[in-house]
């Protein structure tokens, strides 16, 4: 049997059209090369469990390094239907999303009846009952149909338009509108500022509770097509990666983001490192969380790190195993069933000294003054494209993109060139 491309391999022989090894014992992690093969040996763990013995344990594959981030879901209602949309789950390591599913039920943690999907991120359950509450959940499939993540549950419940009854003049007036809302909610960090931003501008700022969880709500929207990005700042003052959401708003209703799971911050205490000492890589997730931290080497490098109830995480790695030259860091995080997508990364270099922090900003591209150029920073851009720009905003597109006064093309390329995720 094979999996993931991956064979078996017995112990009398293994061959190959330029090769034949006999009795392969191999240690794990070691390899052996002639000119025109390299075998390389890893202990690995395809399936879920611990691997023990009196000596050592191993923990290893999916449930330990979950490699698939858990979806967001979006819930409109409308008159007997509710439509859904969620975030396309990332996948690493190999893992592979082919498809999805979306839980229906009346009742809150059902059972759930599934439908199947494929690869696509929104979907209408109709036939509903109007005034009815029902609980939605959305599966992430892979290659096999295996469920490898699922989102958190959402509701949401059908309603009919509201009418009154036509005037002296007769006919029906137009639906009555009860509000266009959004509603945000999900895991940040540990009693952190949380900032949602509507196409580009910060539009309100929320406090996490002291479990990471965190709700907002925007009030008196127009309809129509919006982009909504999420992020949180960590007890050190450290911006977590956006999370965004492109939507499009129904009037008169109120549609519910839900599971919105943050990045772990995440920093290092040196900009390049002697080959050999330990490079601190620390950062804040939720409240006890399994936290990921993946070094990028010549191989990926995976250590798990279990944050405290203030969400602090730390990370003493040994650079020894590195290679000199440039190297990067980034972090997810899980709680239950919930997956994170993983952080930014952070660069750091394996060299011949020590160079304490993690550098200084560059300030071009720089738009809300993170030490970053990501999405946040293309969100703001995106919002002054091609209209006229305020006069606190003037300041910022002088002194950090083209200077000319406007957005264009021009200041995107700026954005690009600086760009560090």
């Amino acid at each position: 049997m094979s999996l993931f491309g991956m064979s078996i391999a017995y112990s009398e022989e293994y061959t190959a059209t330029n090769y034949k090894v006999l009795d392969p014992v191999m240690n794990s992690g070691s390899y052996g090369a002639s000119t025109n093969f390299k075998l390389f040996g890893v202990i690995s763990q395809i399936s879920t469990g611990t691997s023990t013995s009196a000596t050592f344990g191993d923990n290893a594959g999916f449930l330990y390094y979950p490699t698939v981030s858990s979806p967001a879901v979006s819930v409109t209602p409308g008159d007997g239907q509710v439509a859904l949309s969620w975030t396309a789950s990332q996948a690493y390591v190999g893992w592979t999303v082919t498809g999805y599913n979306v839980g229906k039920s009346t009742a809150s943690g059902g059972p759930y009846t599934f439908t199947s999907l494929g690869n696509v991120t929104s979907n209408t359950q109709t036939g509903l009952t109007n005034n009815t509450p029902y609980y939605f959940v959305v599966t992430v499939k892979d290659f096999f149909d295996t469920i490898i993540a699922t989102s958190t549950e959402v509701s949401s419940t059908p309603v009919a338009p509201t009418v009154t009854p036509p005037g002296g003049g007769g006919g029906i007036a137009p639906p009555v509108s009860s509000g266009t809302n959004v509603e945000f909610s999900g895991r940040a960090y540990p009693v952190s500022k949380v900032n949602i931003l509507k196409d580009g501008q910060i539009v309100l700022t929320t406090i996490a509770g002291p479990d990471s969880n965190f709700f907002g709500k925007l009030s008196n929207l127009s309809a129509g097509n919006y982009t909504f990005s999420v992020y949180g700042e960590d007890k050190n003052g450290l911006r977590g990666s956006p999370f965004t959401f492109p939507i499009f708003i129904t009037a008169g209703v109120t549609t519910k983001i839900g599971g919105i799971f943050l990045a772990p911050t995440i920093s290092v205490d040196k900009s390049e490192v002697i080959k050999g000492d330990n490079i601190i890589i620390f950062g804040q997730s939720a409240q006890n969380a399994k936290v990921t931290i993946n070094v990028n080497s010549d191989a990926n490098i995976f250590v798990q790190q279990q944050s405290d109830k203030n969400g602090v995480y730390l990370l003493n790695f040994d650079s020894s195993v590195l290679e000199l030259g440039n190297h990067s860091a980034k972090s997810k995080q899980a709680v239950g069933s919930e997956i994170s997508p993983f952080s930014s990364a952070v660069g750091f270099k394996v060299g011949t000294k020590n160079i304490l922090g993690t550098g200084k900003c560059t300030g071009r591209g720089d738009l809300n003054s993170d030490c970053r150029v990501d999405l946040v920073d293309f969100s703001i851009a995106a919002y002054w494209y091609k209209i006229k720009l305020s006069d606190s905003f003037k300041l910022i597109e002088k002194s950090r993109l083209n200077a000319d006064g406007k957005i264009d093309l021009t200041d995107f390329s700026i954005m690009a060139y600086y760009w560090s995720g």
